[in-house]
């Protein structure tokens, strides 16, 4: 339920906030506008207030919305409204008309990271892990232990903004300079190349094949949450159980536990465990689960973790409100590039079409994202009212995009578009937007099927 509301809640929020951009400067430029909707379909609710033309409208199927302005080739319009139709107004104003849609998403999407740069953003310091032999930040001379200063000469904060710079600048394929402080506080300097790296890389785990990891602490294999009507549960597993051996392999962190438990699906697993001052033997047999293409073990057992030791990771971003407001313009700016470039990476076939997210996944994300807290679910309102507005700025005919290059050539000709070429436009948008609500489609349903 809370994945279903949050979802309905995006959608409306992000919906409302582009079709009032269409209206408000329809208004601005004397346009009537006839109704405003929120979903299309049957009309369920209908409003309209005292000395407004427009009708207010929540419709049945809740993925959308739309702004019906007066306009001559949708119907008669009286010879005293034409002043107030949209086919009547100059071409500069029906393109503000329909890049304020747009425009609205994105200053939705700077607000939202204005609010959350401002008030502090919960992240990992860029603290290096192991870094393998082999790979570009070992040639680097990159250390584990050591932390991310800078790249370029802008500053790292948290291991969030470094996976988001690299990508950014991996787009690029050059060499960075990064600077480092060492685990005894000495400032160094490293560069970088990112060119080994290749357009299928950027939908994948990038960060590993630079070399990149995030530093884990060791954590003990101790028994800490247990899901409940779980296998480690049934096997009356309990919290506080330090796991000693498993199948007779001796046990010295947590990660050896989940590496022996997720390759026995389905398999007799016995764990030696001491509770208290006892010593005491258990036998359970991991459920098997799909994940990324394969069956793996699991036992529904989470570890017991020192919360000082996470607390020594984490640190909170946050920036005056000058400086916030600077921050979140560039977040917008760089996240709408980054879109479109692998938007068009993806048309080339350079990146894979899986990274299309249609709307199943959209609401898992809605969902997870409003379980981790408000700051979270914010700023996934911002990457979508982002991705939104990306979206409709493409030159699609049926987008706001499409309808902007049909202006653009009417301000060249000097004439309109002729409806012929209107009608065909129709008919190609139609085709391609149905083609990739296939592939989002298809690929929400593989991902659900895969884990």
């Amino acid at each position: 339920m809370i994945t279903l509301f949050s979802f309905i809640v995006a959608i409306a929020l992000l919906v409302v906030f582009h079709e009032y951009g269409h209206y408000w400067v329809a208004r601005r430029c004397g346009v009537k506008v006839l109704r405003f909707s929120l979903g299309f379909g049957k009309p369920l609710l209908t409003k309209r207030f005292a000395h407004s033309d427009t009708e207010w409208v929540i419709s049945a199927i809740p993925l959308g919305g739309y702004v019906k302005m007066l306009d001559e080739r949708e119907g008669e319009v009286p010879p005293e409204e034409l002043n107030q139709a949209f086919n009547r107004k100059p071409v500069l104003q029906r393109m503000a008309i329909v890049a304020a849609g747009p425009i609205a998403n994105f200053l939705l999407a700077i607000v939202l990271y204005w609010v959350l740069l401002m008030h502090g953003l919960p992240g990992l310091k860029p603290i290096l892990g192991v870094v393998p032999t082999g790979t570009p930040a070992s040639a680097a001379l990159l250390h584990a232990g050591e932390t991310i200063v800078s790249i370029d000469g802008v500053a790292i904060p948290s291991w969030q903004e470094l996976h988001w710079s690299l990508l950014t600048l991996a787009l690029k394929q050059g060499e960075v300079k990064i600077e480092t402080l060492s685990d005894h506080g000495t400032t160094l300097f490293h560069s970088l190349d990112l060119s080994e790296l290749e357009a299928s890389d950027l939908d994948g785990a990038f960060m590993d094949k630079l070399g990149l990891h995030l530093y884990q602490p060791v954590i003990l294999p101790v028994i800490g949450k247990l899901t409940e009507g779980g296998v480690a549960q049934m096997a009356q597993l309990q919290e506080g159980d330090l796991v000693l051996r498993a199948d007779d392999i001796p046990l010295t962190s947590w990660s050896g536990l989940v590496e022996v438990v997720r390759s026995h699906p389905g398999l007799n697993v016995q764990l030696d465990i001491q509770r208290a001052n006892q010593l005491l033997s258990l036998k359970m047999i991991p459920q098997g689960v799909t994940e990324s293409g394969k069956i793996v073990g699991k036992i529904g057992a989470a570890p017991k973790v020192d919360k000082s030791v996470l607390d020594a990771l984490l640190v909170e971003v946050s920036y005056p409100p000058v400086d916030a407001f600077m921050h979140a313009l560039n977040k917008t700016w760089d996240t709408s590039v980054i879109s479109l470039k692998m938007l068009g990476k993806m048309v080339l076939g350079e990146v894979s079409m899986k990274n299309i997210s249609g709307p199943i996944t959209i609401a898992d994300y809605a969902g997870q994202s409003a379980h981790m807290g408000w700051a979270a679910y914010l700023g996934f309102l911002a990457l979508i009212s982002i991705s939104l507005g990306v979206l409709n700025l493409l030159p699609v005919p049926l987008l706001d995009g499409g309808h902007l290059l049909y202006y653009v050539v009417e301000l060249v000709k000097g004439s309109p578009v002729s409806e012929q070429a209107w009608e065909i436009g129709q008919k190609i948008g139609i085709a391609l937007l149905g083609t990739l609500m296939v592939f989002a489609v298809y690929n929400d349903i593989n991902r659900l099927i895969s884990g």
